[in-house]
């Protein structure tokens, strides 16, 4: 009997904590593989690991709280030693698709500020091309949205904006998120320049240069790979 997605998901995030030390200020991602290791590293702050959690979302927030993690914000460290994060998409450069879970922005600003970045996904989300599978997520101000959009479109994407119980999603930041299909995307950096430089553009979901520890849940185990 094959093993069940959760369960990948759950092997690779238990085994991601094991890059966290006593005393470590940790990034807590946000999305279904990293809720396992967030769970771990709660059971190890029961067990007497002394972390500081920077959560990159109010849903992790959240969870962190229940568990007893104690936090703190950006603003109040100069640096994370470590961010556990999922991905929506990764390639063979370790270049990734984020924001399936609207908290890009976040993500990228907390993955930034650490000295490593492990992330954890299950088989599914290995790709050799990014953008075959999943949309590329693009936060925006609500104040000019279709102006972004129309801008966006000049670079060759189909999109929408994403909703959520019949209305318009917005994120934690407050504000709206455009789902772009850019087809498969051959060159990861240049895009994300090419966007990020577009009027109204708070932030894209493509991380380059950001993962350096790759670890999979397979059926018969966890993988773990650096970036080449």
């Amino acid at each position: 009997m094959s093993t069940n997605r959760d369960e990948l998901k759950k092997r690779a995030g238990i085994r991601a904590v094991d890059y966290v030390e006593d005393g470590n200020f940790v990034g807590l991602g946000t999305g279904s593989t990293t809720h396992f290791a967030i769970l771990e590293i709660g059971r190890r702050v029961q067990e007497g690991l002394r972390v500081t959690g920077v959560p990159t979302s109010v849903k992790s927030q959240k969870l962190a709280i229940e568990l007893g993690i104690p936090l703190t914000d950006l603003n109040s460290v100069d640096h994370l030693d470590v961010v556990i994060d999922g991905a929506d998409e990764i390639d063979p450069a370790f270049n990734m698709i984020k924001g399936g879970g609207g908290a890009l922005t976040r993500e990228k600003l907390v993955a930034l500020s650490a000295t490593r970045g492990v992330f954890v996904v299950d088989p599914p989300k290995l790709v050799e091309k990014l953008g075959g599978v999943y949309p590329l997520p693009v936060e925006v101000l609500p104040f000019a949205w279709q102006l972004s959009a129309r801008k966006l479109q000049e670079l060759g994407c189909t999109l929408q904006v994403r909703e959520a119980d019949g209305k318009i999603y917005e994120t934690d930041n407050g504000n709206y998120i455009l789902d772009c299909r850019f087809g498969l995307i051959d060159n990861p950096p240049e895009l994300e320049q090419q966007i990020n430089l577009l009027p109204g553009v708070v932030e894209c979901g493509l991380f380059i240069g950001i993962a350096q520890t790759l670890i999979i849940g397979f059926e018969d185990g966890v993988d773990v790979r650096h970036r080449p």
